[in-house]
């Protein structure tokens, strides 16, 4: 049986985010693609965009071994094996290059996990871009405390009700955290299904 994963909404989403990402990446250099999932995005994105080099990760074994099995299927020699990098779990291990990514990457991970995670994924994100780099969130959020959908709300109500730690998170909260660790709002973009793509720069050193 094949290890590759399918996620409906990575066929879903992946058109509309790529369009995105085409402007806001660099036009070479390794982009670190945090809570990578299945792996689909990082092979649709990675075969897309030929002069990157695509640095998976996600702390799920099974999840890894998706990944793995998805860049063995599409034959991609621009993506790397994935690193079991976990967002509560902080430092994460220099296994970059020397000099630091060139962007980041994390798509519907801060809603689904605690705060604490989104507090690493930026902390560490700052840490590891190098001066310049870009940083890009994609998701659902709230602006001001305020849904930016009705259907925002019965969204966050459900991640609410599995898990209390979970929940749609504030781009305003997001927006200044990124800002102590050195992380400068650059552009939100709306995106279909009521989600945003957040593009944070990093103009100095934290």
């Amino acid at each position: 049986m094949s290890e590759r994963l399918f996620f409906p909404a990575t066929e879903r989403n992946r058109e509309p985010i790529l369009s995105v990402l085409r402007r806001v990446l660099p036009t070479a250099g390794t982009v670190l693609e945090v809570a990578s999932g299945s792996g689909e995005h990082a092979v649709f994105f990675a075969a897309a965009l030929p002069a990157l080099t695509w640095q998976p990760s996600d702390p799920d074994p099974a999840h890894c071994a998706s990944i793995a099995a998805w860049t063995a299927h599409e034959r991609l020699d621009n993506v790397l094996p994935p690193l079991p990098l976990d967002a509560l779990s902080r430092p994460w291990a220099p296994n970059g290059p020397a000099e630091g990514y060139d962007a980041v990457y994390c798509a519907n991970m801060i809603h689904i996990a605690p705060w604490e995670a989104a507090v690493g994924l930026l902390i560490e994100s700052a840490r590891l871009l190098r001066p310049g780099g870009v940083f890009v969130l994609y998701g659902p959020f709230h602006r001001g405390g305020v849904h930016t959908s009705p259907s925002n709300v019965d969204f966050d109500a459900s991640l609410r009700a599995r898990n209390a730690a979970w929940g749609v998170r504030d781009l305003d909260e997001v927006a200044r955290l990124a800002a102590r660790e050195g992380l400068s709002l650059a552009e939100v973009i709306s995106m279909p299904a009521n989600n945003l793509t957040v593009v944070l720069r990093r103009e100095h050193s934290p």
